[in-house]
C-alpha cells in the first residue's frame, strides 16, 4: 500500500507539471478595457489581447469611395440590430481604404455595442475557438482578418471555409467576419489550371481546383470591390486630410503638383498615399512641438 500511495503522488505532480505546460482554453479578457482585441498566441497558449490605442479614423474620413461604405454601413447597422447580415470580403487596389473601413466602422458604432478582434491568418485555425469564448456575450463582433490570402494547402483555410458556412454548428449570431484581400479568389491562380475547363453541351465547367478556390470566396456573403483613384479623386482625398490637418486652404490649392508628384515617385494615387502625403506636407508646415 505504501508503494502503490507514493505511485499515486508521483502520478500527481507528474500531472500538475503537464498542466503548467500543455496550453489550455483561452480565458476571457476584461471586456471593458477596450473595443478591440487581438487575438494572440504564445508558447502555445491563446488569450485576447486588448487593444488600447485605436486609430481613430472616422467614415467621413474615406472619400470617394461613397458607394462602398454604403453597402457595409448597412450590414454592419444590420447586424447591430440584431437582423440578418452577411460576413464582408473587401477586395481590390492596395491602400484605396478597405482596411480603414472597418476601422472607421468599430469608431462609429463602438457606443452600440461594436467589438473587434483582429486575428491573423496563422491564427484563423483558431477561429471555432474565438466564436466560443464570445458566445453569449451582448456585444455584437467582428473578427477581423487583414490582407488575407492563402497557399495551397494550408489549415487556415479549412478553418475560416468551416466558420463561415461548412460547419454542423451554427456560428453564433454575435459574430461575422470582415476579411481584406488584394485578390477576389483568396488563392494562388495557375495558368494551368484553365486546362482542367470542360466544354459540356456549350457550358463552360471550371476544373475542381478551380472550384475549390471559387468556393472559399463564395462563402463570403457580401462582396465589396475597390478600385484605382483617378487623379482628380487622388487630389480630393489630399485635400481632406490637409484640412483635417489645418493646412490653410491657398497652401492646399499650392500643394496639388506636390502631391502629383508624390504619387508618381510612389507609384499609386491610393487614398494610403494621399494621407502620406498630406503628413508630410502638414508636418513641415508645423510649429515644433515644445
Amino acid at each position: 500500500m505504501n508503494d502503490f500511495a507514493r505511485l499515486v503522488d508521483r502520478a500527481e505532480r507528474l500531472l500538475e507539471r503537464l498542466e503548467a505546460i500543455l496550453p489550455g482554453p483561452a480565458s476571457e479578457p476584461d471586456w471593458a478595457a477596450a473595443i478591440a482585441f487581438r487575438w494572440r498566441r504564445s508558447h502555445g497558449r491563446a488569450s485576447l489581447v486588448p487593444v488600447p490605442t485605436l486609430h481613430r479614423i472616422r467614415l467621413v474620413d474615406l472619400q470617394d469611395v461613397d458607394d462602398q461604405k454604403a453597402r457595409i454601413d448597412r450590414n454592419t447597422r444590420q447586424f447591430l440590430a440584431g437582423r440578418r447580415a452577411n460576413n464582408v470580403l473587401l477586395t481590390g487596389a492596395r491602400g484605396t481604404g478597405k482596411s480603414s473601413l472597418i476601422k472607421a466602422l468599430l469608431n462609429e458604432y463602438a457606443a452600440q455595442g461594436l467589438r473587434l478582434i483582429e486575428v491573423d491568418k496563422a491564427d484563423l485555425v483558431d477561429l471555432p475557438e474565438i466564436v466560443d469564448l464570445v458566445a453569449g456575450r451582448p456585444e455584437r463582433f467582428i473578427l477581423f482578418c487583414d490582407d488575407l490570402s492563402f497557399e495551397e494547402g494550408e489549415d487556415a483555410y479549412k478553418a475560416l471555409k468551416s466558420v463561415l458556412d461548412g460547419s454542423v454548428s451554427a456560428v453564433s449570431d454575435n459574430v461575422l467576419v470582415y476579411a481584406t484581400s488584394n485578390r477576389r479568389h483568396l488563392m494562388p491562380e495557375y495558368h494551368d489550371e484553365n486546362l482542367q475547363t470542360r466544354h459540356v453541351d456549350g457550358e463552360i465547367h471550371p476544373g475542381e481546383a478551380v472550384e475549390e478556390k471559387i468556393s472559399l470566396s463564395e462563402r463570403f456573403g457580401l462582396w465589396i470591390s475597390f478600385y484605382p483613384f483617378s487623379q482628380d479623386e487622388y487630389l480630393d482625398i489630399v485635400a481632406h486630410w490637409l484640412t483635417s490637418f489645418g493646412v490653410p486652404e491657398d497652401a492646399i490649392d499650392s500643394a496639388r503638383p506636390e502631391a502629383l508628384q508624390w504619387a508618381l515617385m510612389r507609384g499609386s494615387r491610393s487614398g494610403r498615399v494621399a494621407w502620406q502625403f498630406a503628413r508630410d506636407f502638414a508636418g513641415q508646415r508645423e510649429d515644433p512641438r515644445p
